[in-house]
């Protein structure tokens, strides 16, 4: 496959991988969207349910990873590559370490808390029995502006919040005693 061709599919790929993240959008949370592809068609998609589903474990990677699993009855996902928004944490890093996937593609890149690279590189490191190749900054304008969107409407939010709680509305303990 040439390069226009291969840049082409990834970018199809991290296209669905945005509109996971949407979804995740819409439940209010940070928009992280991932798919994974086997055999030039996707297996599986996850976008990020942290807070929805009040759990450590629902990012976008580890859902996908896991209806992978399911789909081809295996743990083992050799011939899959994975394409995520952001660049995974070090839990991410280590189920697609663990799951033996190829191929990692990225969107953006997360210097406060990337393991593929911004902070730690798990995906590629000599000393674990498996490394992934990864490609990073596919459609990377798009994934970094719907997380920074997110970001800067969540600070307005917050700040209109704060604002609306005046000390007037916060009982004193003698008030919420009566």
């Amino acid at each position: 496959m040439n390069t226009t061709s291969t840049e082409k599919l990834q970018k199809k790929y991290m296209r669905a991988a945005l509109g996971q993240a949407k979804k995740a959008l819409l439940l209010g949370e940070v928009p992280i969207g991932c798919v994974i592809v086997y055999k030039d068609k996707i297996i599986a998609r996850g976008y990020n349910r942290r807070n929805t589903d009040k759990n450590t474990l629902s990012h976008a990677e580890l859902i996908a990873i896991k209806r992978a699993s399911k789909k081809l009855g295996d743990w083992r996902l050799e011939e899959c590559t994975l394409y995520v928004t952001l660049e995974p944490c070090q839990m991410c890093s280590g189920a697609i370490v663990q799951a033996r996937i190829p191929h990692v593609v990225i969107g953006c890149m997360n210097p406060k808390a990337g393991c593929a690279g911004s902070i730690l590189n798990l995906l590629e490191m000599p000393e674990f029995n498996h490394q992934v190749q990864i490609t990073k900054g596919v459609l990377e304008e798009e994934c970094s502006a719907a997380l920074k969107q997110f970001f800067k409407d969540l600070r307005i939010r917050n700040k209109l919040e704060k604002k609306s709680s005046t000390p007037a509305e916060i009982p004193t303990p003698a008030e919420s005693d009566s």
